[in-house]
């Protein structure tokens, strides 16, 4: 057992297992971005970050995002914020079309979703109080001014895990944990109801991993918090999630419940994605088979007919390179393109 399973205090069996009216939906979202380089713009290439993806999120509950670098994880992450332009497809938070969102409507609906980002480093002004980074939000929103905001961020750093006296500080002058625990509770000034963490433990400490998961953990059960976790740790994914959706060049290729997925895995690419995670035992992992995925994935800006992933999958047929799979659910709250 690893020192950052030691510290999870969460159970995959202590999870909600009903699936309420969801409070994020995502249809069929599509992100393509022009090509930088000249030969590829004028042959008409786009690079298709994200491509017909669909999930949703209920409330109170933790859907992990998984997949290699650059298959389009992070940039979800930021469509369902507004911080990228959706080349099609819908976002709804609460029912109300995030993509569509303009103005006051706009301000409303930052306010139920925020975001904790992988960098602490990069995520606050250096220039600024630690005190001033976490009030600046409730002052742009209108929620509170002057001592009532001293007095809110002083109990945001306490539920934290740090002391109020920290206000006063500057950023250089705390540990990466502490940063990213500043973060946290920025994103929770204006009460959000919905918090993406992009990577959000990948840049700590495996020890302070555990600590931030914890207090991930504490705040969801607390303030009934939703969560997407973006992230490639699968052993981080799976003591955060409720359920796991799996993703490769941009594209959804399998989602389930945490369980499920772990135990059971139906695409091929899930199954190399949980042969190549390490376990922490030199027996075991001597004895397990090594994962059968062989060389690269396709360019975004050049991907092949059929099913994405057959040049790399070792039970691809004729037809997988012809046609692409469906996209579908096989079993209750199970989804496979396969």
């Amino acid at each position: 057992m690893t020192s950052l399973d030691k510290g999870l205090t969460m159970g995959v069996d202590d999870r909600e297992q009903t699936a309420p009216a969801p409070l994020l939906e995502v249809d069929d979202l599509a992100i393509h971005y022009r090509s930088q380089s000249r030969a590829t713009r004028r042959m008409g290439y786009a690079v298709r970050a994200v491509d017909g993806v669909t999930f949703s999120v209920a409330p109170g509950e933790t859907l992990g995002l998984v997949g290699e670098s650059g298959c389009g994880k992070s940039t979800i992450g930021r469509a369902v914020l507004k911080l990228v332009k959706p080349t099609a497809g819908a976002v709804r938070f609460d029912g109300q079309d995030v993509t569509q969102a303009r103005g006051r409507a706009l301000m409303e609906l930052r306010r139920g979703c925020q975001a904790v980002f992988q960098d602490p480093y990069d995520s606050l002004n250096p220039r600024m109080s630690v005190g001033a980074l976490i009030g600046e939000p409730m002052v742009v929103h209108g929620l509170a001014k002057g001592d009532a905001v001293r007095a809110r961020v002083g109990e945001l750093l306490e539920l934290v895990g740090l002391n109020a006296d920290m206000a006063s500080r500057r950023p250089a002058e705390l540990s990466g944990g502490q940063r990213q625990r500043v973060c946290i509770a920025r994103a929770l000034a204006v009460n959000p109801r919905f918090i993406v963490c992009d990577e959000a433990v990948s840049a700590l400490d495996v020890s302070v991993q555990a600590q931030i998961l914890n207090l991930l953990h504490k705040l969801q059960r607390e303030l009934g918090l939703s969560y997407l976790f973006i992230g490639h740790d699968l052993s981080v994914v799976r003591h955060m999630s409720d359920r796991v959706a799996v993703m490769y060049i941009g594209q959804l290729v399998e989602s389930a419940d945490v369980d499920e997925i772990y135990a059971n895995p139906y695409h091929p690419y899930t199954m190399s994605l949980l042969a190549s995670s390490p376990v922490p035992d030199p027996e075991v992992e001597r004895d397990r088979p090594e994962a059968a995925v062989r060389g690269e994935p396709p360019s975004p800006t050049n991907i092949p007919p059929g099913c994405r992933f057959a040049p790399r999958c070792p039970f691809a047929q004729d037809r997988c390179r012809q046609e692409a799979p469906a996209y579908a659910e096989v079993e209750p709250r199970r989804w496979v393109a396969c």
